[in-house]
């Protein structure tokens, strides 16, 4: 998720995962930047609408003469290409499809067509910068879909800010004080602390209750943007809940052996391996695991397991490992999403942020029905303050972030005897209980 997450290419080329595409200014208020009317389609080119998917708009009864552009400057090359394609691209697309089938977006002034204007940054925070900048000056689409990755999020906030666009973002944690310098820079993937606490901790807390583990925690972790913020909240909540972190040490993200780190983790015998992970070094734990017999009751490794290359690539030994996110397949919208994306691309989605990029489209739709225009300000006002009716159900933003995700999920074997990556947590929204201990390793 962070600006590192280019080891994720890494990982499908060194692996040969075809799985992986089918898988994670100052603080015044902004001057708004002029509202330009929106374009009209040629002549002759307003596709036809068709009957809508399942949880997509109502089909208008008729036919939109307008269009809308929304403006993606995003990794189409570059390290960040594969990840930037399972999950912003495939997603918005699908969202586009589905808008424009079922009538497009209803303002004011009519219907209207839904375009998207893509740009390559390159996986390169630079670029994106000059690709925002040149999507808004030359472009002057009516809205952004903000970038991939944690660390071009941050770069490209001013520009968003400064011209008054607001950025509903997925691919990036929303610190307080992001939220101070730029209000209108907003995460649907919720806040590390949150993850943290009511994730982690509140599952080892529930695990230990049921006396299933100890107390023992190692806390392997990479030495990168996404995991060092993640840490900082994790590591004071595992010892204000009682227990002990007897391995807390970070590694390169160059690392590609993690045996050493592995043997170690297995003299000290702790309850729970909690690896706070990119996916590369996610997919390095486990065959060195298995070489020494090693199989902890509870392995939760952070960014990777919920890409469906983990699964592609480990099979059955992918059985009981958690990681961030998963889906609840009693949710039947949530469950018709993954079809519908798998029918569309022909690959599987993150179980992580899939469904979240969708419905931050969805919440995008309804902010601009409900003003009624193209007024950035105040789509960007009730983005931040309304609730919206979602494929998860209703959504509503709590400062600059949602809060509403499932936060970890683990691969558990469903009735028709096939592994699905289901939430664990929080257990008031969860899809089952946690498979603890881990299943043995199968091979």
């Amino acid at each position: 998720m962070a600006l590192n997450r280019r080891r994720f290419l890494a990982t499908a080329v060194a692996l040969g995962a075809t799985g992986l595409l089918a898988a994670c200014g100052g603080g015044a208020t902004p001057t708004p930047a002029p509202q330009p009317t929106p374009t009209p389609a040629p002549a002759g080119q307003q596709p036809a609408p068709t009957p809508a998917q399942a949880a997509s708009p109502t089909v208008a009864a008729t036919q939109p003469t307008k269009t809308l552009r929304f403006g993606c400057a995003v990794s189409l090359s570059g390290v960040f290409a594969a990840g930037a394609q399972a999950t912003i691209v495939n997603c918005y697309k699908l969202w586009q499809k589905d808008v424009n089938e079922a009538g497009g977006i209803q303002l004011s002034d009519g219907r209207y067509m839904v375009e998207i204007i893509w740009a390559d940054d390159q996986s390169n925070p630079e670029e994106c910068i000059r690709q925002t900048q040149r999507l808004i000056t030359q472009e002057k689409v009516d809205l952004l879909i903000p970038p991939y990755s944690t660390g071009i999020n941050h770069a490209v906030a001013p520009i968003y800010h400064q011209n008054g666009y607001p950025q509903p973002a997925v691919a990036t944690w929303v610190t307080e004080e992001d939220a101070r310098r730029f209000p209108y820079f907003v995460s649907f993937l919720g806040r590390p602390e949150q993850y943290a606490q009511d994730g982690i901790v509140g599952l080892l807390t529930y695990l230990n209750q049921q006396g299933k583990i100890g107390k023992r925690v190692a806390m392997p972790y990479v030495d990168a943007e996404f995991a060092l913020d993640f840490v900082k909240p994790l590591r004071p909540a595992l010892q204000a809940a009682g227990f002990e972190i007897v391995y807390d040490q970070g590694y390169p993200m160059e690392v590609s052996d993690m045996q050493s780190i592995v043997t170690e983790i297995q003299r000290l015998n702790p309850d729970a391996v909690i690896g706070i992970t990119y996916p590369n070094d996610t997919m390095l734990y486990v065959p060195p695991m298995k070489v020494l017999g090693y199989n902890p009751p509870v392995l939760f490794l952070a960014n990777g397991p919920n890409y469906y290359f983990f699964l592609g690539t480990y099979g059955e030994d992918a059985e009981g490992v958690m990681g961030l996110g998963g889906i609840d397949v009693r949710n039947q919208q949530i469950v018709d999403f993954y079809n519908r994306y798998r029918e569309f691309t022909g690959e599987e989605a993150d179980r992580w942020g899939g469904h979240v990029y969708y419905v931050v489209g969805q919440v995008i739709q309804q902010a601009l029905e409900r003003v009624g225009k193209v007024d950035r300000q105040a789509v960007a006002e009730e983005i931040k303050n309304g609730t919206f009716d979602t494929i998860m159900g209703p959504v509503k933003l709590t400062g600059n972030a949602f809060l509403g995700n499932w936060l970890i999920g683990q691969w558990q074997r469903q009735p028709d005897g096939k592994l699905e990556y289901v939430a664990v947590m929080p257990r008031e929204r969860a899809a089952a209980e946690p498979l603890v201990p881990k299943p043995n390793w199968k091979g």
